[in-house]
């Protein structure tokens, strides 16, 4: 039988944490512990927390997100797990978050400076600056429009430039491209 594990309600507020996919199996025989008002349920243990929900990302005053199996789960509800030392502090004020990004995939993220993978080389920015950041990034990934003002050979190149300035430096998108 399941020891009962149940941690200080406020130990996930203002929290930034990315849960991994798991497989339902994971918590057969695991009790119930918390139902949200949105349907998300919880089932808490000594290593960490299940989540099993079908919205990630913002929640009321966290950032919760999900990474996916691949190949992906067909359920739009899908079961996360997270270790309880893979929740991080999350406020406005301070420069907590930095960019990365994969130009295989041509995605984007944010992460956390606690997030043991941070090699303190991408420029720490506020929530704030951070999504502004991350937006200008994904335009820049999926959109070719901005690309006519160049001379270039390779758009994957130009953007790979482009991306890296914004991640590792302080300088803004219209100084970035003025220099190139």
């Amino acid at each position: 039988m399941q020891k009962n594990f149940k941690p200080h309600p406020n130990s996930f507020k203002n929290t930034f944490c990315i849960f991994n996919e798991v497989l339902p199996n994971e918590i057969e025989g695991l009790k119930k512990q918390f139902e949200s008002k949105a349907g998300s349920t919880y089932y808490y243990t000594e290593a960490g927390m299940y989540r099993v929900s079908n919205h990630w990302g913002r929640l009321a005053n966290s950032k919760w997100r999900l990474i996916a199996r691949e190949p992906e789960t067909e359920s739009k509800t899908k079961i996360g797990f997270a270790a309880w030392n893979e929740f991080y502090p999350d406020n406005a004020e301070e420069k907590l978050y930095y960019i990365e990004a994969d130009f295989e995939k041509n995605l984007a993220n944010y992460q956390h400076k606690k997030n043991p993978q941070y090699d303190g080389k991408a420029v720490l920015r506020t929530s704030f600056e951070t999504a502004k950041r991350l937006k200008q990034i994904r335009n820049l990934q999926q959109l070719t429009s901005w690309a006519k003002y160049f001379d270039y050979d390779d758009i994957a190149d130009l953007r790979k430039q482009i991306i890296n300035e914004l991640i590792f430096t302080e300088k803004s998108l219209e100084e970035i491209k003025r220099e190139i």
